[in-house]
């Protein structure tokens, strides 16, 4: 499994040879640096440890400038592992580019959601509204939480109630690769990533079956403006 670190701009939209509008959210790719394998013999698992971003050395704890420093690096804001045995080429302290995805990849893209704070079950667990005729008294209620005396009136774990809603990791699945561009340091994804803006993602192969497609021809504004 092949993966990298990036921060998520935002969304935009390109246009495809045929004419097609591509909605893509836009990932800025800076060059990962390798912080440390993890082999099976000495850890259980192979993977590599990426770090993105410099963080200032007064901002890291003494654990995390040492642990950087084994690969010639400033400690990093966000550090991540990547499973397998696709990226082990890779030595400690040695740069990983967004390159490493091409267009036509299938990937998967994990985040932190967008927190939404304290909602009510109707936002939060998509439950319908109440009757909204005039005398109702019940609009947006939760609704009953009885439970016939089944188990002496307790409320099971894991009942849908209000509550905090968001913030919390997710993954968009099979997403694609529409363009990678290795000299602006960015990835275009088509569709929609978890997270707010400047919020940190963690880019990986896709785990369904089918790994890439066709990659998808843009048209190039970039010649016509030059013209």
């Amino acid at each position: 499994m092949k993966g990298i670190l990036g921060r998520k701009v935002g969304m935009t939209q390109v246009f495809t040879e045929d004419g097609l509008l591509v909605p893509v959210t836009v990932i800025e790719i800076q060059p990962n640096v390798v912080l440390q394998k993890k082999t099976e013999k000495t850890d259980g698992y192979n993977s590599i440890q990426l770090g993105v971003e410099d963080k200032k050395t007064q901002r890291s704890t003494k654990p995390e400038i040492g642990h950087a420093k084994k690969a010639n690096s400033a400690p990093k804001k966000f550090v991540a592992e990547i499973r397998g045995d696709a990226m082990f080429d890779f030595e400690v302290g040695q740069e990983v580019k967004a390159d490493v995805f091409a267009a036509g990849d299938l990937i998967d893209v994990s985040g932190t959601s967008k927190g939404r704070g304290y909602t009510g079950a109707i936002v939060r667990n998509n439950q319908h509204l109440g009757p909204a005729s005039h005398g109702s008294g019940h609009h947006r209620g939760i609704g009953s939480l009885a439970t016939g005396g089944r188990n002496n009136g307790i409320i099971n774990k894991g009942r849908i109630m209000a509550g905090q809603h968001g913030g919390f990791s997710t993954t968009n699945r099979n997403l694609e690769v529409v363009k990678v561009d290795t000299e602006k340091d960015y990835m275009l994804v088509k569709g929609n990533v978890p997270g707010p803006r400047r919020g940190f993602v963690i880019v990986k192969t896709t785990t369904k079956r089918v790994k890439s497609k066709t990659a998808t021809t843009l048209v190039d504004l970039t010649a016509a403006k030059e013209e």
